[in-house]
């Protein structure tokens, strides 16, 4: 019987000629990884065993998790990650100024390769995968015995094959598709099992996308997740592996599998996962009625270059508006603003450079609204109120002029835009909409 990926990782570091799903073994490791929470309680039980680290070269803290520190507690947990790595002359020991998220660090910095074991004690480890690498998480006790030994054990997980075909649509990207296998399977779906990836499909996917769905394997319970060595996989290899050789592992065509899932990425969507389980996947487009407070770009998951410039793609040539507001109006080409723009009660920000000295900010209500407005600069008509001043005005329609001082005309950028930086409005107006000067019409909210 052939082998899987994993097998056969684990097979060549336990100097086994095959193994198979089940069997017990001790591996040698080619990296232990720790962080900031999981570090200190690793090195109380490693120095628990009374000897020095098996390999300084082989051994990465990264503190990650509180740095920079809260509080004493914190800092704490810190020093004595630090104290640890300067005693054993860690070479891979991250300090602030040096570090990033881990799971992103560890590969940038070419210590992870294919065919290698990585442990660490955070359940994210996996992410190596992308690089087919054998990567998991484990707990404190046998990261700490492994700095000492060099070792661990392992049971050999059953595997599941994922094909991947077709093409990806825009804007569907590794979380898309690691979301969408967790809704098929569920989060126990893959329990102690690797998901190991192939298929034509993978040409399409890139480093950061493969980084992604290896990061999230252990959200369907899986031991692992690993691809196969492609052209990405070598470009992104070269300039960051540079000090050891690597040999990549394929699958036998009769390996042995749990179970086989196609999935043809031409039909995917983007998708969100809904509290409070990551199999809870709704197409994205299904919630387009459900008011959001916050949104955060990064995370150990998908917080890459190529995540950041996807979410500005998206929102290049608009504006982020909190909750509650609504901004309904036509934008002509020179930026200026024509007729009324209203919104509802709420808070909002206007962008810098966004209204020209051509254009007029009106907020209409038919009953008294209390306008709290920050930073407007003289030419932008604010429900009567004009001017270039920070000001808290009760106003209805009659007109209230206001003199700005020199400090409140000198905290923007003498460039001759008009800025409105912020607007509360405690009334919810009739909304008006003026399209004679042309241009797109703006709706946000």
């Amino acid at each position: 019987m052939g082998m899987t990926m994993t097998e056969k990782i684990l097979a060549k570091h336990a100097g086994r000629d095959s193994v198979s799903a089940g069997d017990l073994l001790v591996s040698q490791v080619d990296m232990v990884l720790a962080n900031d929470i999981t570090g200190p309680p690793a090195i109380t039980e490693f120095e628990k065993i009374g000897r020095p680290v098996f390999d300084k070269n082989k051994i990465c803290l990264v503190p990650d998790h509180f740095s920079p520190c809260k509080d004493i507690k914190s800092a704490t947990m810190c020093k004595r990650m630090r104290d640890f790595a300067h005693k054993h002359e860690i070479k891979n020991y991250f300090e602030v100024g040096r570090m990033g998220i881990e799971h992103a660090l560890l590969p940038d910095q070419g210590l992870a390769a294919p065919g290698e074991i990585i442990i660490g004690a955070d359940s994210h480890t996996c992410t190596y995968g992308a690089l087919n690498a054998l990567s998991t998480g484990m707990g404190q006790t046998d990261i700490g015995a492994a700095m000492a030994s060099g070792t661990t054990w392992f049971k050999v997980p059953q595997a599941i094959k994922v094909n991947l075909t077709g093409k990806l649509p825009r804007f569907v990207r590794g979380k898309d598709i690691i979301l969408t296998l967790i809704g098929m399977i569920g989060v126990d779906g893959a329990r102690y099992q690797s998901l190991e990836f192939c298929g034509e499909g993978v040409a399409e996917l890139t480093m950061a996308d493969r980084f992604t769905i290896c990061n999230m394997a252990i959200e369907a319970g899986a031991k692992n997740g690993i691809f196969p060595v492609d052209e990405k996989t070598i470009a992104y290899l070269e300039g960051r592996v540079t000090d050891r050789t690597w040999e990549a592992v394929t699958a036998d065509e009769d390996a042995e599998y749990t179970q086989e899932i196609t999935m043809e990425l031409d039909k995917l969507v983007p998708v969100v996962a809904y509290p409070h389980l990551p199999e809870n996947t709704h197409p994205a487009s299904e919630g387009k009625e459900i008011k959001i407070d916050q949104v955060v770009v990064g995370s150990c998951t998908n917080g890459r270059l190529e995540d950041l410039a996807q979410a500005a793609e998206i929102l290049k040539g608009k504006t982020a508006y909190a909750r509650g507001s609504k901004l309904t109006g036509t934008m002509p080409n020179n930026g200026a603003v024509a007729g009324k723009i209203t919104t509802k009660a709420g808070k909002y920000t206007v962008p810098q450079g966004y209204h020209d000295g051509s254009g007029t900010v009106q907020i209409d209500s038919t009953e008294q609204a209390k306008i709290i407005a920050n930073n407007i600069r003289s030419g932008v008509t604010i429900l009567g109120v004009t001017g270039a001043m920070s000001t808290t005005e009760g106003v209805n329609a009659q007109s209230k002029s206001v003199t700005p001082t020199m400090e409140q005309q000198t905290v923007l950028p003498d460039d001759g835009y008009n800025y409105l930086t912020e607007v509360t409005v405690e009334a919810i107006p009739v909304v008006e909409t003026d399209n004679s000067a042309g241009g797109k019409t703006v709706t946000i909210g």
